[in-house]
């Protein structure tokens, strides 16, 4: 089984934000699925069929910076490899629209994937979910603000993207996906 992560923070507050890019991704992957998550290890989780094999979906409700304490339950749960994790994440250091699946790496300053790393290591599979940078100002209102006007089809076009390469990277394995997914102009 995988474990596909998408990282967000929970309530309404933060829905649509630029942090919550993960959370949506999973959500689109629910939708394709038909299944409904249910509260379990800190968050909202589902089993699914994607791509042939059972996939679980987790959606941490620890907040950003606590992501690992969701994440590390449920691996153990399932008894799940770091290797066996994807983690759907926003980026600052990609435009937006853009995408890069990689494996393993550092934080890049990103609190929630600190987190995940400080409970998991550092091996597990990232998909980056670019959104840009503010042309000015500070980045913490910019990444917890929702997309401009200008802006929404770019990112609903980029879910759409982020759920077809997370479920090329279940059907294909990540290395092969990452060929497409990292050539692709997002």
């Amino acid at each position: 089984m995988k474990l596909i992560v998408g990282l967000g923070n929970p309530g309404e507050k933060y829905a649509g934000t630029r942090h919550n890019i993960g959370f949506d991704v999973v959500l689109e992957l629910l939708r394709r699925t038909g299944e409904r998550p249910k509260e379990k290890f800190s968050g909202f989780f589902a089993k699914a069929n994607l791509a042939g094999e059972t996939v679980g979906f987790l959606m941490p409700t620890t907040f950003m910076n606590r992501s690992g304490n969701s994440v590390g339950p449920a691996m153990k749960y399932f008894g799940i490899t770091p290797q066996e994790v994807v983690v759907i994440h926003d980026e600052l250091d990609l435009p937006l629209g853009r995408l890069k699946l990689k494996v393993g790496g550092g934080h890049g300053g990103h609190n929630g994937l600190r987190s995940v790393t400080g409970h998991i290591g550092a091996e597990y599979s990232r998909l980056r979910c670019g959104i840009g940078r503010p042309a000015k100002g500070e980045v913490t209102p910019f990444v917890l603000g929702r997309f401009a006007s200008d802006e929404r089809e770019w990112a609903a076009n980029m879910v759409d993207e982020a759920a077809d390469a997370i479920e090329r990277a279940v059907r294909e394995g990540v290395s092969a996906a990452m060929n497409v997914v990292n050539e692709s102009k997002g």
